[in-house]
């Protein structure tokens, strides 16, 4: 009779120390996109992030975050803090499982939006730690299909930006390494959005990437008359033509053109997902993992995306949608935006039109000096080690 396993230090670790923080980021130049314009918001000047030190009785860690544009950041972190304290004591394998304790901690104010957002930062550090204790990258612990991932850059492309700038960032960007453009376009001047889109296709040569993006400013009527005239200009996809929340629509238009639709980056949730993979309401699904609810919950959405033969490109976040992209089986897209430059001592790296995935275990990733001054607030839970 053979004798039973028995279990490693790894396997009987548990979660000792957790630390949650609120972080303003400023940025160099107010933001402006067709929401400003449409006088929906207002520019955005920072953004609030939600990072989450996770530390085990037997010193392992994990770093992780999720964010907020405009508002709902103070509201993140206050929820994280009334979560937190279900983790002590845990074992951080066991993410799934952890995921759910902390949804149903929270579960009177459902399991989409803030709170979920709020969760995705714990989830997040649960297996960047995991990775790290594994000695492998994330994208490695996952199964990763590549080393880089083809990537486009969004931050030069904004409303705000004259046309002659517009066309200096899109050197400058393939100077870079970067592979693709994107435009922000929804502006009430439908003549100026494709003077520029013109312009810039022009500038770029027929053949080179370019995406536009409306960010739900369209109509179903305007839609679809603007993804008609934007069709001889051979872009990559239109993202957001209609409101977040029109998956229907979003069909009509997946369905009539040739230009991939694009969307799914304002969705909470793997059901809000869901409906629109039922209805093949896009070509490109967009997910966002700390909007989701961290990497469970994406990993979810991409299985399904996968199995419905969907395109994928993570919004945002790229220094952890990286790792993510890689896994996927088809060709993605990653999307590049320097503003959390600030927060970390690394950088990606991008070359041939392709961000480069980093070999350092976990996110490959740790907070710089000037996190500390940009921090409103923080909070402890358990004791360290």
């Amino acid at each position: 009779m053979q004798d039973t396993p028995q279990l490693s230090s790894a396997d009987d670790d548990r979660i000792a120390w957790v630390r949650v923080a609120s972080v303003f980021l400023p940025l160099a130049n107010p933001i402006s996109d067709a929401k400003v314009l449409t006088g929906r918001q207002k520019p955005m000047t920072e953004i609030a992030i939600l990072f989450v030190e996770i530390e085990t009785r037997d010193g392992h860690r994990g770093l992780g975050f999720s964010y907020s544009k405009r508002a709902g950041g103070p509201g993140q972190f206050a929820h994280a803090q009334e979560v937190a304290p279900s983790l002590i004591g845990e074992n951080p394998s066991d993410i799934s499982k952890l995921w759910d304790k902390l949804c149903w901690a929270g579960a009177s104010v459902g399991r989409s939006g803030l709170a979920t957002q709020a969760i995705g930062a714990f989830d997040v550090a649960l297996w960047d730690l995991k990775a790290k204790r594994a000695n492998l990258s994330l994208a490695r612990l996952l199964g990763a299909h590549r080393d880089s991932v083809q990537c486009y850059n969004t931050s030069g492309g904004f409303l705000h930006t004259p046309l002659d700038q517009l066309m200096i960032n899109t050197d400058i960007s393939r100077e870079k390494g970067i592979g693709g453009i994107k435009l922000k376009v929804g502006q009430p001047d439908q003549a100026l959005d494709l003077h520029r889109v013109s312009t810039i296709r022009k500038h770029l040569g027929d053949d080179f990437p370019l995406m536009v993006d409306a960010n739900q400013q369209w109509d179903r009527p305007t839609a679809q008359r603007m993804c008609r005239r934007l069709e001889p200009l051979n872009l990559v996809w239109i993202e957001e033509p209609l409101d977040c929340y029109d998956a229907e629509g979003h069909a009509a238009l997946a369905l009539q053109f040739d230009t991939p639709i694009a969307t799914g980056e304002m969705l909470t949730s793997v059901a809000e997902h869901w409906e629109f993979i039922k209805l093949r309401a896009a070509d490109y699904l967009m997910p966002d993992a700390p909007r989701v609810g961290g990497i469970t919950p994406y990993l979810k959405v991409q299985a399904l995306a996968e199995h419905a033969g969907l395109m994928i490109a993570p919004h945002f976040a790229m220094e952890l949608h990286i790792h993510l992209a890689a896994t996927y089986s088809r060709e993605p897209w990653v999307e590049h935006f320097e503003w959390l430059e600030p927060l970390f001592n690394e950088r990606m790296q991008t070359r041939d039109g392709r961000m480069l995935v980093p070999t350092r275990p976990g996110l490959g990733l740790s907070l710089s000096e000037r996190v500390a001054g940009w921090t409103a607030g923080q909070a402890e839970f358990g004791q360290r080690p």
